[in-house]
């Protein structure tokens, strides 16, 4: 879509509310099945959140400690907010539940509402629709952000490797 595919490049953003949890786990998750995958050169991963509560911030250290024993790395990840460029610059922009991809509808001018989607709508169709935000629960609540994220960046592997008619690496 537009020029970024025809330099041969993918860009995706995730988005959920603050930048701190969910969004950095899912673009360290997809980062790392995209490199597997052999398409690191081809597909620019960020994350955002729709509220600029931590501008600047690194990860959640439950995310960032989470993430770790499953070999991801959030310590680079710095919070910001959603911009006006970013419905330009980015070719799909996912966000973690319906809160969020409503506050992004509301904010996306009308020619860029199309690359507006749930996250989740990349995953297994038995996967939740949504990854619930697990700021204020338990530890299990980041293990299921890790289990969804995972689960939506293989589909979303597959979905890449298609647009750049790259065949991804067998068991990635």
């Amino acid at each position: 879509s537009g020029p970024e595919m025809q330099r041969g490049h993918y860009s995706i953003l995730m988005v959920c509310m603050g930048n701190i949890c969910r969004s950095p786990t899912a673009e360290a998750v997809l980062r790392s099945h995209i490199a597997a995958a052999g398409l690191t050169g081809a597909v620019h991963i960020d994350s955002a959140g729709t509220h600029n509560y931590h501008p600047g911030a690194a990860p959640d250290t439950r995310s960032q400690r989470h993430a770790a024993r499953r070999g991801y790395d959030l310590t680079s990840i710095r919070a910001r907010q959603v911009t006006q460029a970013d419905y330009c610059d980015f070719d799909l922009l996912l966000a973690m539940d319906w809160d969020n991809l409503a506050l992004l509808q509301a904010d996306c001018p009308a020619p860029y509402q199309h690359k507006l989607r749930l996250l989740m709508a990349f995953a297994d169709a038995a996967a939740s629709p949504v990854v619930p935000d697990p700021y204020y629960g338990g530890a299990q609540g980041f293990d299921t952000v890790l289990d969804l994220t995972e689960a939506a960046a293989q589909g979303l592997v597959q979905h890449v490797g298609h647009l750049l008619g790259k065949t991804p690496v067998p068991g990635s």
